[in-house]
C-alpha cells in the first residue's frame, strides 16, 4: 500500500515540475494529478477491502434469539428429557459397587475380545479406582454413552438414504464437512445459549461434533456393497426393504461399527471438551485442574480419560470385526457348538 500512495505522489509532482505557476497548464497537470491520486486512492482500497463486510454472526445470533424466545419450551423439554437420561444412567453405573462393575466389564472384554484384554481392562480399571476418578470416569461414559446413542440413531438412517440417493449425499456433505472442521468449542456457544449450563449443552454439543463419521461410514459402507450380491435379491423378489434388512446392511456392518468407534471417540473427546460448560465427570475435573494449575488432578483424570477411551475403542472394534479376534471367549463358544453339531450322528 505504501508503494502505491508513493506512486500517486510521483505522480502528482510530475504532473506539476516544469510548468509556470498561475499558467493554463499548471491548473491542468495539477487536475490530473490529483485525479491520478485519488484513483490510486480508491484501487488501493478496493484490494484492501474488495468485500464489504458481512455479518454473518450477527444471523446466527439473531437465530439463536429468535429460537430462545419462540421455542424456549422445546428446549426446556429436550433439557429436562436428557437429564433425566444422562442422571439416570450415571446412578444406574454408580449403583454397584465398583469392584463388580469392573467384573462386569472385564467379562464382557474376555467375551468380545481376548483374555489379554480383559486382563488389562480389570487392571486399567483397578488403577481408575486408585485414582479416585471413579465417579468422574462413570459419569463421562454416562455421558458419552447417551450422545453417542443419540448420534448412531440419527447418523445411520440419513447414511442409509445417502447411500441410496446421490442428491442427498451431495446436500449434506457440505453440511458434514462443516461440522467436522469447525472447533469444537464453538458448539458450545450455541448449547449453552440454548439449554443453560449443566450436562445437556454437553451432549447436545457432543452429538453435533460426533455425528459425521457415522454418517459417512454407513453411507460408504452400504454404496460397498457388491452390485451383483443387491441384483441377486432383487431376482428372487425382494423388496428394497428386505434388501437393506437382509443383504445391504449386514455386508455393511463392519464398516457402520466403525463408524460407531469413530462416533465413541469423538464422543469422548468432546465429553471432555464440555466440562467448560459445567458438565460433571473428567471434563469437569481437567477443567478444574487447569484453572488451578493443578498439575497431579490433571494428570490423573487424563490417565483416567486414556483408560476409558482404550476400553471403549477396542470393545466396539471387537464388534465391529468378531473374526479378527479367534481367542473371543463367544467366538470359541460358537466354534465349539458348531464343531459339536457337525459331529453329532444323522438319524436315518
Amino acid at each position: 500500500m505504501t508503494g502505491l500512495t508513493t506512486a500517486g505522489t510521483i505522480y502528482a509532482g510530475l504532473s506539476t515540475a516544469g510548468a509556470e505557476p498561475g499558467g493554463f497548464w499548471t491548473e491542468v497537470w495539477t487536475g490530473i494529478g490529483r485525479w491520478l491520486r485519488s484513483t490510486l486512492d480508491r484501487v488501493i482500497d478496493f484490494m484492501n477491502n474488495p468485500v464489504p463486510r458481512i455479518h454473518i454472526g450477527d444471523w446466527i445470533d439473531a437465530g439463536i434469539d429468535w429460537l430462545t424466545v419462540h421455542a424456549a419450551w422445546l428446549f426446556d423439554f429436550l433439557s429436562l428429557v436428557m437429564d433425566r437420561i444422562v442422571d439416570g444412567l450415571t446412578t444406574v453405573l454408580l449403583w454397584p459397587p465398583p469392584l463388580l462393575l469392573i467384573l462386569v466389564f472385564s467379562v464382557l472384554a474376555l467375551l468380545l475380545r481376548s483374555p489379554r484384554f480383559a486382563l488389562a481392562t480389570l487392571v486399567g480399571l483397578l488403577i481408575v479406582v486408585g485414582i479416585d476418578q471413579w465417579e468422574h470416569a462413570m459419569q463421562t461414559l454416562a455421558l458419552v454413552l447417551v450422545a453417542t446413542l443419540v448420534a448412531v440413531a440419527i447418523a445411520v438412517p440419513i447414511g442409509i438414504k445417502a447411500a441410496r440417493d446421490d442428491r442427498v449425499s451431495s446436500a449434506i456433505r457440505p453440511a458434514l464437512d462443516l461440522m467436522q472442521t469447525m472447533p469444537a468449542l464453538v458448539y458450545l456457544i450455541p448449547a449453552i445459549l440454548l439449554f443453560g449450563i449443566g450436562v445437556v449443552p454437553g451432549v447436545f454439543s457432543t452429538v453435533i461434533f460426533a455425528l459425521p463419521p457415522g454418517v459417512r461410514l454407513t453411507e460408504l459402507g452400504i454404496r460397498q456393497v457388491d452390485a451383483e450380491t443387491v441384483e441377486a435379491g432383487l431376482a428372487f423378489g425382494a423388496t428394497p426393504r428386505q434388501i437393506l434388512r437382509g443383504i445391504q446392511l449386514p455386508l455393511a456392518m463392519p464398516t457402520i461399527m466403525a463408524g460407531v468407534n469413530q462416533v465413541i471417540m469423538l464422543a469422548l473427546s468432546m465429553a471432555v471438551i464440555a466440562g467448560f460448560a459445567g458438565a460433571d465427570g473428567l471434563g469437569k475435573e481437567v477443567i478444574s485442574s487447569l484453572a488451578t494449575l493443578d498439575t497431579p488432578k490433571g494428570a490423573e483424570a487424563g490417565l483416567a480419560v486414556v483408560i476409558l477411551a482404550i476400553f471403549l475403542d477396542r470393545l466396539t472394534a471387537a464388534l465391529g470385526n468378531p473374526s479378527d479376534h479367534p481367542k473371543a471367549l463367544l467366538r470359541r463358544w460358537r466354534a465349539a457348538r458348531s464343531g459339536s453339531a457337525d459331529r453329532a450322528p444323522v438319524s436315518a
